[in-house]
């Protein structure tokens, strides 16, 4: 701050404006909010229940009939090229916070527990390994350091990375493991296979960001990913990791009783993240390049599992990586965690062609799991894989021609025998019926075309009418207490969720309903639906998180954004009803960016433009590009930043303090289980 008498003036409105939005906060709880912070009348109880008569009975009949099908191959497959386990089982991130930790999963022994649905243990148990494998000569994978694989390609100067996990520390841990066992080579080159966090957050614990910014070590990515990855990270990153720890049981133990892993692998890992701008980009089908001497081939799969995506074939090594287009389970044609509906009918093309292009390979590596070896296995896994989502496509299809809802076609749809019995297309990540919702809500959308559910009465007034139809809360307990004893689970968290919405802080409804949301979870094949089971179990005990994942693990992120989508993400922090009858024009000059955007704030709505500063505009800011995500994002206080000279403003300062005061970043503790 360049004038002290300015200073003096900001200092003062940051301090009265703090105290008004505590004061406005508090006024915004409605009485229910306010009691229910004050309550005392929390379960009981923290204890999860045990597998109840029906929960062993169905476990004991889905063991018979895996051991039917049951591969003793897999194990073996899954251990083949084994080079060296790890010892270093955890792994410590920001402030010794936990990154990541596999010793949390060795009680994973001998037969399933009662409480894990014998299919899911198995494929948890397989995913279980943490070591170095190689796959073909010159071609090696760090699995069990991360939710995804690393896969590290000899290049002719160095190590081509391919995927480098989900953080830093992670990423950093398996390359130094390697290096224990392999020639200790430089990075010569990275490659994204697509824009999910898990397969470039830990790019800087890899390369750092001076060797990239020379131009040492090329970055290969599919047309689309800087621009995909920051939309869905940035713009919706918030919500999407809230819904997360759901569906990746992050609050819960590891257990018989909780996580056990995602069917995908265990979880992400949490650490810091980054990202790097892909230096060659993929823009054509079929693309040859010869990476540091090695050939390559991409396929483009954007659309697939990934809005961004390629996979890739090594001619010399006859060798195919399927990226995460296929893996050794269903994958999700909709993600619980919330995302973008992905093109069934594209992912089952694209894998077709895959089989075409390449008929050769002889090993399919993936972002997931252990490899496919061998060319006729190799065709067959492809072809199961093909099939299942052309096979859901179809008949979801088919099934709403026929006039079915989509709670119907989920009900109704069951694959053939034949693909049944192929388990690396069971349900273990993706299940049958969230993504044949997923195909109706591609060409369909939200909306079923039922007239009572185009405008529906919102979730807390619905349920305490429908509770009061019911006789009260207390008789639907009562009648979903029967329901329990009858093994109807589904049907009691159908009862019981009405109660809990219309009266939160009913003891004995969110005892019942976390028990019965055990028991949901314990017999669910898939890992995310047990997590997001047990999770809402834990939360009924426990209530939401009190405080979010710290935000400084993904500023490496939100440094690498570009500015204008950082932008974007600050027009969904408007509070509307608060800005409507607001009009402002602000500047913005990037110091360190050499780049200048002029913000329009009108009828609630806030536009960007890089341009010029506008000489009309209420307030004018020169600021880092660091400092302008800090100040927005109201990660330091505001009368911290007005003293010094970090700022520097012109123009009335009181119109950047009225702008920054409707802004309000995104809550990452909201409750999901209650109102």
């Amino acid at each position: 701050m360049r004038n002290p008498v300015i200073g003096l003036i900001l200092f003062w409105c940051a301090i009265m404006l703090a105290a008004c939005g505590d004061k406005s906060r508090q006024d915004s709880l409605s009485p229910g909010h306010r009691s229910q912070e004050n309550s005392e009348t929390k379960v009981d109880t923290h204890t999860p229940s045990m597998a109840t008569a029906y929960t062993r009975e169905l476990h004991g009949q889905q063991a018979v009939e895996l051991a039917a099908i049951e591969s003793a191959n897999d194990a073996a497959l899954a251990q083949r090229g084994l080079i060296a386990v790890t010892q270093q089982r955890r792994i410590l991130g920001p402030n010794d916070w936990v990154s990541w930790d596999m010793s949390s999963y060795e009680f994973m022994t001998g037969e399933a527990p009662s409480t894990v649905n014998p299919s899911l243990w198995r494929q948890a148990s397989l995913n279980n390994l943490m070591g170095l494998f190689e796959v073909t000569q010159g071609v090696y994978q760090l699995r069990g350091f991360d939710l995804a694989n690393m896969t590290l390609i000899e290049g002719e100067k160095g190590w081509i990375v391919v995927d480098p996990l989900t953080n830093a520390e992670t990423a950093r841990a398996a390359l130094a493991f390697a290096h224990e066992h392999l020639p200790k080579r430089p990075v010569s080159a990275i490659v994204f296979t697509h824009s999910h966090i898990d397969h470039f957050g830990g790019v800087g614990g890899v390369v750092s960001q001076a060797e990239l910014d020379a131009g040492v070590v090329s970055v290969i990515a599919p047309k689309g990913f800087l621009e995909e990855a920051t939309s869905e990270m940035v713009l919706a990153g918030q919500v999407m990791s809230r819904r997360a720890d759901y569906m990746y049981g992050r609050r819960l133990p590891r257990s018989a009783q909780g996580h056990i892993g995602s069917g995908l692998g265990k979880q992400p890992a949490l650490g810091s993240i980054s990202i790097a701008k892909p230096s060659q980009v993929i823009v054509e089908d079929y693309e040859s390049m010869v990476v540091d001497g090695i050939p390559f081939i991409f396929q483009l799969v954007s659309g697939s599992e990934a809005p961004a995506e390629f996979t890739f074939y090594l001619p010399e090594k006859r060798a195919f990586c399927g990226a995460e287009l296929v893996s050794r389970n269903l994958h999700n044609l909709y993600t619980l965690r919330g995302a973008k509906v992905r093109d069934a009918l594209a992912w089952s093309g694209f894998i077709d062609d895959a089989i075409h292009a390449f008929p050769n390979m002889e090993v399919i590596f993936n972002s997931h799991h252990w490899p496919v070896w061998g060319n006729s296995a190799s065709r067959s896994f492809l072809e199961d894989q093909r099939d299942v989502y052309k096979y859901i496509h179809d008949q979801t299809l088919h099934l709403a021609n026929q006039g079915m809802t989509p709670s119907e076609i989920a009900e109704a749809i069951v694959l053939p025998s034949s693909l049944q019995s192929t388990l690396h297309v069971h349900d273990y990540y993706g299940t049958v019926k969230h993504n044949a919702r997923a195909v109706y809500q591609f060409y369909f959308g939200w909306y079923d075309g039922h007239p009572s559910n185009l405008d529906p009465l919102p979730p807390e007034e619905s349920a305490q009418r429908y509770v009061a139809l019911m006789g009260g809360a207390d008789a639907v307990v009562v009648a979903a207490t029967d329901a329990f004893d009858r093994g109807e689970y589904r049907w009691v968290a159908e009862l019981l969720k009405q109660v809990v919405f219309a009266q939160p802080d009913h003891v004995g409804a969110k005892k019942l309903l976390a028990q019965a949301f055990d028991q949901l979870g314990y017999q669910a094949e898939s890992g995310p639906w047990r997590d997001v089971y047990l999770s809402g179990a834990y939360e009924l005990r426990h209530g939401a998180p009190e405080t979010p994942l710290p935000t400084g693990m993904i500023d490496g992120l939100l440094r690498a954004t570009p500015v204008e989508r950082f932008f974007e993400l600050v027009a969904t922090m408007v509070n509307g009803p608060k800005a409507a009858d607001m009009s402002l024009t602000l500047n913005f000059e990037l110091e360190d960016r050499q780049q200048s955007f002029v913000l329009t704030l009108s009828r609630g709505v806030l536009h960007h433009r890089e341009a010029p500063p506008n000489p009309e505009a209420d307030v004018s800011i020169r600021v880092t590009h660091d400092l302008l995500i800090r100040l927005l994002l109201k990660r330091v206080p505001v009368s911290e930043l007005l003293t010094t000279e970090a700022l520097d403003i012109s123009g009335n300062p009181l119109r950047l303090m009225q702008f920054i005061r409707i802004l309000e970043p995104a809550d990452a503790t909201f409750a999901l289980v209650t109102p």
